[in-house]
């Protein structure tokens, strides 16, 4: 195993068996005034402390365990779940970059690549980062529904209820920026992945899915024709006020 340290802000890994290509890596990340480490294989990198790390560069294609294996491991841990990741392979066509994604990475750079252009989405990465983790819990609740962002979970009413990722992340959006009108176009180009043909009709179907999912906070998730999906954070108030209200009226009757 081979580790090079060097002093800087943030620390970058570079996971690739292709020495040469790990140098030239380091040596630019360095020059950018980057911490850069780097190992040859994904069972390296499993033996180092990836919590300290800020961002990794995985190659997908390695002898034994892949990228894509070593990205599945990293995000089924909640230490390391969410660390950035891009992907960088000469695995190039739309199918590969979907795998990539779905696997919750932030970025895929296929090979063969310019240093400027892996440069600039990195600094990308890390800037997305920095203000999601500004502005976004770990956790979000709204009465008995909560979803652990770091784990990936929800809960309503005290079970625990699977979704899909896509799920997820329209949920989290719309839990997030409660009352905010969202368009179709705009949960898709905030949920789904670039370059992935997406519909009105599977915007609608995943909300329909949440709704069923998530029980009596499905009234929350409100259609407001013509204009999109947001989530009204006084539909649960106002229906618990007239619960108490017919109760009160069938006890003076």
């Amino acid at each position: 195993m081979y580790i090079c340290t060097m002093n800087s802000r943030k620390k970058i890994l570079v996971v690739d068996d292709e020495r040469d290509l790990c140098d030239i890596l380091q040596f630019n990340l360095t020059s950018a005034g980057y911490k850069a480490n780097a190992v040859y294989s994904a069972e390296d990198a499993l033996q180092l402390n990836l919590t300290d790390y800020h961002l990794l560069l995985l190659d997908v294609m390695m002898e034994k365990m892949s990228g894509f294996e070593l990205a599945a491991i990293l995000k089924q841990n909640p230490k390391t779940a969410r660390i950035p990741i891009i992907f960088l392979s000469a695995k190039d066509t739309e199918n590969d970059k979907l795998e990539g994604f779905s696997l919750g990475a932030d970025d895929y750079i296929a090979k063969p690549f310019s240093l400027k252009e892996v440069l600039a989405r990195i600094k990308s990465v890390l800037n997305r980062t920095a203000e999601k983790a500004e502005s976004t819990p770990d956790v979000l609740i709204y009465e008995g529904l909560v979803m652990n962002l770091t784990n990936k979970t929800v809960h309503v009413d005290g079970e625990r209820v699977p979704f899909t990722k896509t799920e997820f992340e329209l949920l989290r959006l719309l839990l997030n920026e409660r009352e905010q009108v969202f368009s179709r176009q705009q949960l898709i180009e905030r949920v789904w992945p670039q370059n992935v043909i997406v519909t009105n009709r599977t915007v609608d179907v995943n909300i329909t899915r949440i709704r069923k999912k998530v029980g009596r906070y499905a009234a929350n998730i409100v259609t407001r024709l013509g204009f999109g999906y947001y989530f009204e954070a006084s539909k649960l108030i106002k229906k618990i006020n007239d619960e108490k209200v017919d109760r009160g009226a069938k006890d003076v009757s």
